[in-house]
């Protein structure tokens, strides 16, 4: 299964002004790494946005956002979104402001 090239020109153009970005493929999809560090992703199960684990709760409370599980294991700090929330500009406006303050955060690799 293929992952949405649609999803990942999305990102792109969210990202086109950001400094520090590159494209790394992984887990069957695409991740954006924001100075060496996973910041968001495209996969065959939709797209995913690493808030860090102090932001998850704000991050869950927008509509289309949940837990996100990975072979069957939930991974800390890490959402999910729906098609709805991703396709909402603000909602992805939102977490895209939580994943790269807490990625910026993080050393560079």
């Amino acid at each position: 299964m293929a992952y949405d090239q649609g999803l990942v020109e999305i990102l792109r153009d969210d990202l086109s002004q950001e400094v520090g970005i590159t494209e790394k493929k992984m887990f069957g999809g695409l991740a954006f790494m924001h100075q060496g560090n996973m910041l968001c992703g495209v996969s065959p199960k939709g797209v995913m946005f690493r808030v860090g684990k102090e932001n998850e709760a704000r991050a869950l409370a927008i509509a289309g956002t949940r837990e996100m599980d990975f072979t069957g294991r939930r991974m800390g700090g890490f959402v999910e979104v729906s098609e709805e929330a991703f396709a909402d500009d603000t909602s992805r406006a939102g977490l895209m402001v939580l994943a790269l303050g807490f990625v910026a955060a993080l050393p560079a690799k």
